[in-house]
Formats: structure tokens, C-alpha cells, sequence
């Protein structure tokens, strides 16, 4: 088997530890979605000096001294980084590391922060070499930004160690999802999950809810995805069949009829499916078909691929409902920011994707809180002016998240793939997302992995030491 198709397949499955954080936008207010743009705020086009709706946190300033390692008068040296090294995967997440160097330059073009140059450190974890990339940027940078390490988890003995902040990208593992020293634009803890896909669906199969049932690897992460789900969408009336759980292998399975034909024999008429979309759920996709089995599907947000809508001229997946929380970057017509990080990007030489965007959010967070900080410029100092952000959009790329709570949104969107092409299904209006407090909600029972964490009192894993 040729490496292009472990590429499809390391490159799905490693997303499905990413892109689970990407899903919910919606408006500010909270309510509804009748007034709002895609970023849920409105759809003024943005100032020059703006990222969006957000006041651009870049321009000159009289900042000065050596306040910590990375920190001089002149300049701020930052991490960032991807598993673009990965050989099973090669280029995998470079999207991120594109778009850290495209928003670096972007904010020094308008005097860095306070003045100070913004130096961006590229660090690059190949999957298996987190522990590695973090060790070396412990001794050369400020904190690291926008940065998306898949198995971030082995790290986070040395990041907590040398006391490095962050303010990633996305968090792979409940390790760093819920560790100290660390706030990220769009939350994916443990602990809380975002459920406007269940309770979309609810509506519209009341029925078939209430004979759901889950199949998923057996990789941590996707294992910690599934019991969110589990844990939070009989909130809207989700009843999961235990006799049809199933779990395959981390590497796939050969032959995925016994699957499909456990879940047909069971009665299950909605099945979660977490993991890889190419092959693996395409390949189980066709087992279904071959089967005669039709359930409907729901997924996370990684399955949103092109390679595969385009998979689908069969039409299998035409029951996939994928959950959405950024807009869509094929809305990027109905959303300036969304297009303006993509020319921005672009412009620059890069590819984007929505993982990219989830980098440009965390730059946009992370330089608000430095610029905040002055001449006072330390990252415990930058830590705690984002524990005060409880209302944060990236510029409208994404809803209001509460990174300093560690706490998703309340809105989101449902795609649904019909033929090659994905479609709004939920809510009905291209461009809008549904937005409802009673979305967000706690994980009961607790996801098995945070007896490990050792989470105090504020929900931060004192697993790998205590940061005081």
C-alpha cells in the first residue's frame, strides 16, 4: 500500500484529535440568529487597522525590557509549530505554521506589539516528537502560539517543568486541554461539550435518537471524544444502545461488514462514528451500503474534508451530519473575516483550512493579551489578562468562546453532505449559526480519563505538577 493512502489515513485520523475543537459560531448576545453575521457579530466590513470585528492588537508603542527569556526591547520571540514532519503524513497541519507566519508578519507590518518586533521560533513535532519540540523551545522562546501538536500530552511533563505558556492552536490530548499554563481560543475540555448537533438532530429524527449508538478507534483521544458524547447528548434526548457499542482498531479494520451488520442486527438507527473519514468510515460507509443498511450518521468536524465530499459520487454518505464551528471557509462570502484570513494567508504563500484558522484565533488572543501587558511584558502576565476573556470571536471567525473559563460556546452549525458537496442543514439559513445557553453542557459521567488529571478546583490537571 503506497504512501498516499497513509497519508489519507494518518492525515483523517490525526484531525479527528484536532478538529474536534472546531465547531461552534454564533452571535455575541447569546440568543437566536436572526441579526447576526457568520462570525456572530455584524457584518460591517472591518477597519484596515482590524482583524475582523476585533481592533487590530499590532501597532507601534515605546514597550520596553528584558522582562523574560524572549523578551528584549526591540522584539518578542514566540513558538509555533505543526507535524508537517510527520513521513506517514508529510505536510500534515502545515496550515497552522502557515498561518502563524502569515499573522507574525502581518502584525509587524504595522509595528509589531507595543513596538516590539514579533520573532516567530518554528518548531516541528512529527507526531511522535511533541516532548522533543517543547524541550528545545523551553530554552529559546516567550510562550508558545498557535501551534497544533497532535500528541501534545508527551510534552506536558517538560512544558509544566520549564513553566512554558501557551496559547495553542488546538489541544490534541486531555493532558493539555486541561493543563496549567494555558489558554486557547476556542476550549475542548473534558469536561463540557457543545450539543446544538444533538439537539438539530433530535428534532429531526425524534425517533431514531432514541436507537443511537456510537463505533470509534481505540486511539485516546477519539476515545475521549466519543464519551463527550455519550456523556452530554442524552441532554437532548439521545438514547445510546449498549449492545451496539463497538470499538475497531487504531489502524483500521481489514473488513468492517461484522460492524455494520452488529449495528443493523441491534436496531440502531443513528450511529456516531469517530475517527478517520478516508478510508475508514468510507469503507464503512460502503459496507453499510452493501449490507442494505441506511442509519443516520453524525460525525465531528474533521469529517468536513474535500477529499471526502469527493469520495461521495456514490452517494453512501448522503445521511452524514457533520457538526460546524467556524464558519465554513466556503462562506467566506457571507463572512469578511473569514476572507480576510484568507487573503491574508494566502497573500503570504500559504494554504489554509480551518485548523489555520484556529492558529490566526489563537495569534489574535495571544497578542491581545501581550499588548495589554506593556512594558510589563511576562507570560504570567499575559496568562492572567486572557483568564479575563470571556468573550472572544477571533474577529468573527468563530462564536463567542470563553477562553478564560475553558469553556466551549453555545452555538454551532450541522453540515450536511449531500452528494459531493457539503450543505447548511442546521439552522436552515446559510451562514447562521443556532445559538442556546442550554448547548453547553457538562460531561456525566466524567470522561474516564480525568481520574488521571488530577483536576483542581478551577479545572486545571495537576497531573504533571502543581503551578503555583
Amino acid at each position: 500500500m503506497g504512501r498516499p493512502h497513509l497519508r489519507r489515513r494518518w492525515g483523517a485520523l490525526l484531525a479527528a484529535m484536532t478538529l474536534v475543537a472546531v465547531g461552534c459560531s454564533g452571535n455575541r448576545d447569546g440568543l437566536g440568529t436572526d441579526d447576526t453575521g457568520p462570525g456572530g457579530g455584524p457584518t460591517t466590513p472591518a477597519a484596515s487597522t482590524s482583524f475582523g470585528t476585533l481592533a487590530s492588537p499590532c501597532g507601534p508603542g515605546d514597550a520596553g525590557g528584558a522582562t523574560q527569556q524572549g523578551v528584549t526591547d526591540t522584539q518578542i520571540t514566540i513558538g509555533y509549530g505543526d507535524d508537517a514532519g510527520y513521513q506517514g503524513a508529510p505536510g500534515l497541519n502545515h496550515e497552522m505554521a502557515d498561518a502563524m507566519k502569515a499573522m507574525i508578519d502581518w502584525c509587524n507590518d504595522q509595528g509589531g506589539i507595543n513596538g516590539r518586533k514579533v520573532v516567530g521560533n518554528y518548531y516541528d513535532a512529527k507526531i511522535l516528537d511533541a516532548a522533543i519540540a517543547i524541550q528545545n523551545a523551553c530554552g529559546q522562546v516567550f510562550m508558545m502560539v498557535g501551534e497544533g501538536f497532535a500528541l501534545d500530552g508527551g510534552a506536558e511533563s517538560a512544558r509544566v517543568g520549564c513553566r512554558l505558556a501557551a496559547v495553542p492552536g488546538f489541544t490534541g490530548t486531555s493532558d493539555f486541554a486541561m493543563g496549567p499554563l494555558m489558554v486557547q481560543p476556542v476550549p475542548n475540555p473534558i469536561d463540557y461539550n457543545s450539543v446544538q448537533q444533538a439537539a438539530a438532530l433530535a428534532r429531526a429524527y425524534p425517533d431514531e435518537v432514541k436507537k443511537a449508538a456510537v463505533v470509534y478507534s481505540s486511539l485516546p483521544a477519539t476515545v475521549d471524544t466519543t464519551e463527550k458524547v455519550l456523556g452530554t447528548y442524552t441532554s437532548q434526548g439521545f438514547t445510546f444502545l449498549d449492545a451496539c457499542t463497538q470499538t475497531y482498531a487504531v489502524q483500521g479494520e481489514t473488513d468492517w461488514k461484522p460492524f455494520v451488520q452488529r449495528l443493523k442486527d441491534c436496531g440502531a438507527q443513528m450511529v456516531y462514528f469517530s475517527g478517520s473519514p478516508s478510508p475508514y468510515f468510507e469503507n464503512f460507509l460502503d459496507a453499510a451500503a452493501q449490507l442494505g443498511y441506511d442509519p443516520v450518521w453524525f460525525t465531528e468536524a474533521n469529517f468536513v474534508t474535500p477529499e471526502f465530499s469527493d469520495w461521495n459520487v456514490s452517494g453512501n454518505a448522503d445521511r452524514v451530519y457533520s457538526k460546524m464551528l467556524f464558519t465554513p471557509l466556503e462562506q467566506a462570502d457571507l463572512n469578511p473575516t473569514t476572507q480576510q484570513y484568507i487573503d491574508i494567508v494566502t497573500a503570504h504563500g500559504g494554504d489554509v483550512s480551518l485548523l489555520g484558522a484556529q492558529a490566526t484565533s489563537a495569534f489574535l488572543l495571544w497578542a491581545t493579551g501581550a499588548k495589554a501587558c506593556g512594558s510589563n511584558l511576562t507570560s504570567q502576565c499575559v496568562l492572567d489578562e486572557l483568564h479575563q476573556v470571556h468573550d472572544w470571536t477571533g474577529g468573527g471567525l468563530h462564536s463567542t468562546m470563553d477562553p478564560g473559563r475553558n469553556v466551549p460556546g453555545a452555538c454551532g452549525m450541522v453540515l450536511n453532505l449531500q452528494g459531493t458537496e457539503f450543505v447548511q442543514w442546521s439552522p436552515e439559513q446559510r451562514g447562521q449559526f443556532e445559538c442556546d445557553p442550554s448547548f453547553v453542557v457538562k460531561v456525566d459521567p466524567p470522561v474516564a480519563s480525568a481520574a488521571g488529571l488530577k483536576l483542581n478546583a478551577d479545572r486545571v490537571s495537576e497531573k504533571n505538577g502543581v503551578v503555583g
